[in-house]
């Protein structure tokens, strides 16, 4: 008999009025030309038109002329400053001239889904049986360019989520600080991708200083570029090169936002097509400190990588690469606290089966031993996870997805030991959710995906997408599924029905 799971009403849906001011920057010579065009104005034309701009969108953002600031300075790394003499120009004059340098993003007009959940670090001002959550989504936008968005929500004891209202003025970070880099442990980390037996890596090997920053690198490779003959293997080298230091970079939001206001947007080269499916988990660690780990994937247009982002308050973060022979394929979910002294990681590392990972070191991972493959008619093309495992009394409680006829997606789940995840303890013969007619429709129809859910109490909180379009969440009781799962133990070795 199907165990019940308790649908809600609760929807999150796409908003086009939710927008972020994004850097606009089409090409040098265009650049040039623009701002060779706005400086041709008179000083009066130059004001009545500055004024124009910010009396349609100073409402519309918050701090817009930090904003258009920001953006002409950021023309310095793409404009020769020998083309115009920006030193000399008036503030207001390089307002406007960030103005015409920027551009209104909608960044959930297309999509707003694979969600997960966790704890938000701060719980005071509730009952005792509240608990203050924060979920994240990936959006998407024009070009289907995601980003990480959040939504704070309370949760009572029968499970019933208090959505907040989302705050009106969207905010990207206000600091972007890249990695400064060490020489030896750089190359080392690229010997784990390449083979140094080209030109372009002896020449950037001779030019890098004992430390360096992005941009450092950036200059040294374009003028490797020039100084060579760049064969296959000298581009692929100098492209690996940019991406590992591309890889490592911190952000930081102002104070005075509300975590739905806050944006992780495409930084680095690797992911300017996209951050997507962000499994966060609350980590804590054996000395007892609480970090917030999401594993998520970087897309950039050709190629997806998994890469891991790291934060304590979600104001600020740090992003890391994902190293080692199985840092492939999207999937990669992070245990919330060591075994047996080192991390675990769950991962699909071939795209059909489920794996577990055992590490030192929280972005690198070496091996993964296979876990799960498909049983059942409903998962027959391809099982994963749908999140971080939560643990519970009777071990490690996984949600898990199956692929099926129609290339539909249904969610699951499965059981596995608290000190020795590998082994199985049980598995659901049946599906827990499958969409319905009102969730089926959408930019992927018949898919239901979560990318986390949470334990409050005696409920299991599932938040998942419906269709790739919008989200809601699904409650039910833990104990029940539980003894599902345990009495399932004696059918794991013996084939499906």
């Amino acid at each position: 008999m199907p165990l019940r799971i308790i649908r809600k009403k609760v929807a999150f849906k796409p908003d086009a009025s939710r927008v972020i001011a994004y850097f606009f920057f089409a090409d040098r010579e265009r650049g040039t030309q623009v701002i060779g065009q706005i400086l041709a104005l008179t000083d009066r034309q130059q004001r009545e038109l500055l004024s124009d701009v910010l009396r349609k969108y100073t409402k519309r953002h918050r701090n817009i002329l930090k904003i258009f600031e920001r953006h002409f300075h950021k023309l310095l790394d793409n404009i020769d400053p020998s083309s115009h003499p920006f030193t000399h120009l008036a503030f207001f004059q390089k307002i406007l001239i960030g103005s015409y340098f920027t551009k209104e993003y909608s960044i959930e007009s297309a999509a707003f889904f694979n969600p997960s959940v966790v704890e938000a670090p701060y719980q005071y001002g509730l009952k005792t049986d509240q608990k203050r959550l924060i979920l994240s989504f990936r959006a998407t936008g024009e070009g289907h360019i995601s980003s990480i968005v959040f939504r704070s929500a309370v949760i009572n004891q029968q499970g019933k989520l208090s959505v907040e209202p989302a705050g009106r003025l969207l905010d990207t970070p206000d600091h972007v600080q890249k990695h400064l880099y060490r020489k030896d442990s750089f190359l080392e980390k690229l010997s784990e991708m390449q083979s140094f037996e080209n030109k372009a890596f002896d020449r950037i090997h001779a030019k890098l200083p004992s430390s360096f920053t992005y941009e450092e690198l950036k200059r040294y490779v374009r003028e490797t570029e020039s100084e060579i003959d760049m064969t296959p293997e000298c581009q692929t080298s100098l492209q690996e090169t940019m991406w590992l230091a591309s890889s490592h970079y911190e952000i930081d939001f102002s104070l005075d936002t509300d975590i739905s206001e806050r944006v992780i947007f495409p930084i680095a080269d690797i992911e300017v097509k996209g951050i997507e499916d962000a499994r966060f988990v609350r980590f804590v660690d054996d000395n007892g400190e609480i970090v917030y780990f999401a594993t998520y994937t970087a897309y950039d247009g050709v190629s997806i990588l998994p890469r891991l982002l790291r934060t304590t308050d979600f104001y600020h973060f740090t992003f890391l690469p994902i190293y080692g022979e199985i840092a492939r394929n999207k999937g990669m979910a992070l245990f919330p606290r060591k075994i047996n002294g080192k991390y675990a990681m769950l991962c699909r590392i071939d795209g059909v089966n489920n794996f577990i990972a055992f590490s030192e070191n929280v972005n690198i991972w070496r091996s993964a031993t296979m876990i799960q493959s498909p049983k059942y008619p409903w998962e027959f093309v391809q099982i994963g996870n749908c999140g971080s495992p939560l643990e519970t009394h009777a071990g490690w409680l996984v949600i898990t997805h199956g692929v099926g006829p129609m290339r539909e997606y249904v969610l699951s789940a499965s059981l596995f030991q608290l000190e020795h995840p590998e082994q199985e303890i049980g598995r659901m013969k049946l599906p827990l959710l499958a969409s319905n007619k009102k969730e089926r429709e959408g930019a992927v129809p018949n898919v239901v995906y979560s990318c986390g859910a949470i334990i409050h109490l005696t409920k299991l909180i599932i938040p998942y997408a419906m269709s790739d379009y919008a989200s809601t969440y699904a409650i039910m009781d833990l104990e029940e599924l539980l003894s599902e799962l345990i009495a399932s133990h004696a059918d794991l070795l013996s084939p499906a029905a």
